[in-house]
């Protein structure tokens, strides 16, 4: 009898012999918006990566960020985003803790109430894992996007926060500690529904290198992210970590943390890298690069790109996974490819 899609992905997981590689596409909001009925028509070419998909179920141009004005908008901790593409996650120019005068009197928004940007309801969240589990499909739950280092320069502003780093003052791990009790909070919501996998965000790398020094993480933001991951791995959920940009100098650190599925980018941390520091210590879902190849290259390209992956970082034993977000200007086409590879490659490991 074959895998059901949740066994298969959790012993490619563990690595412990899945049937076939887990792949995701993720077409963004300003995709849908640029390619609208053409994304359609390649989801529908796909049921495989996109089962049950039907026309009509993602409206075009449908977002849900309140705003100030054209612009800008507040979420619920107080930062202020400036957001200039639709569908597009736009930056923070505006920091309440910009003066560390400020962080005597700051509270944090309460996360049994509200989240980044509008309200939360844990009792759905809770009913929707339950009938997922009923159902036998893979539960998840997990941290908004830039939960921990990110939110510290949200909330500080980066040049103040890489200078924080660097002298240090006191504030600096009031600040974590906040951040933590915060997102301990969720994560506690998240197990105690017994979820699979609890998923961590943010971006830690630059095109070419981590943000912060192994040490400085090493000192500042493992031990936190060990206080978040830590009891998942005690309730026997797995801990996932995203992270864009050039990490390969942190992938020890993720291991000490606890992460059991790292997320990096393809090219930009090198694949035979990843093949030869991170293969078989993590499992790598991997994601497949939106700079270049995807967007701007042919077919053969892109379909070239996804087979030296499969090859160099996937094993009968699992380890790998996909997922690949799409942002314009990538043509309908190019998202086809794309689709018709990881077809193509996904039982690569166990047809032979």
């Amino acid at each position: 009898m074959p895998l059901s899609p949740r066994e298969n992905y959790l012993r490619n997981a563990t690595m412990t012999g899945p049937e076939w590689i887990p792949s995701n596409v993720v077409i963004s909001g300003a995709s849908w918006n640029q390619l609208r009925e053409e994304a359609e028509e390649v989801l529908l070419r796909h049921p495989v990566l996109f089962p049950g998909f039907q026309k009509g179920q993602r409206p075009f141009g449908e977002y849900s960020i309140s705003r100030e004005d054209e612009y800008r908008f507040t979420d619920n901790w107080g930062c202020v985003w400036r957001c200039e593409i639709e569908g597009l996650e736009g930056i923070v120019d505006g920091h309440p803790l910009a003066d560390w005068s400020a962080l005597e009197a700051y509270l944090p928004p309460d996360p049994l109430l509200v989240g980044d940007r509008g309200p939360v309801d844990w009792e759905s969240s809770r009913r929707h894992v339950a009938v997922a589990k009923e159902h036998g499909h893979l539960t998840s739950g997990g941290t908004a996007h830039g939960f921990m280092f990110m939110r510290m320069y949200y909330l500080r502003g980066f040049e103040d926060l890489m200078l924080d780093f660097a002298t240090e003052p006191p504030e600096l791990q009031k600040l974590i500690d906040l951040i933590c009790l915060h997102t301990r909070t969720i994560v506690d919501q998240w197990l105690s529904m017994g979820v699979d996998v609890v998923e961590f965000a943010e971006d830690l790398g630059t095109q070419t290198a981590s943000v912060l020094s192994p040490s400085t993480f090493h000192k500042w933001i493992t031990p936190a992210y060990k206080s978040l991951m830590q009891p998942c791995k005690q309730a026997g959920a797995l801990v996932a970590l995203h992270s864009d940009g050039h990490v390969m100098e942190l992938m020890d650190e993720f291991l000490e943390a606890g992460v059991d599925i790292i997320n990096p980018q393809d090219l930009c941390n090198g694949i035979d890298d990843l093949a030869r520091e991170v293969k078989g210590r993590m499992c790598l879902r991997l994601d497949i690069d939106r700079q270049f190849v995807v967007p701007y290259g042919t077919r053969k390209e892109i379909r070239d790109l996804i087979e030296e992956e499969v090859r160099k970082l996937g094993s009968p034993q699992g380890g790998l996974e996909f997922i690949c977000g799409v942002y314009p200007p990538t043509p309908a086409e190019n998202v086809d490819a794309l689709c018709s590879a990881l077809e193509e490659f996904r039982t690569y490991w166990w047809q032979r």
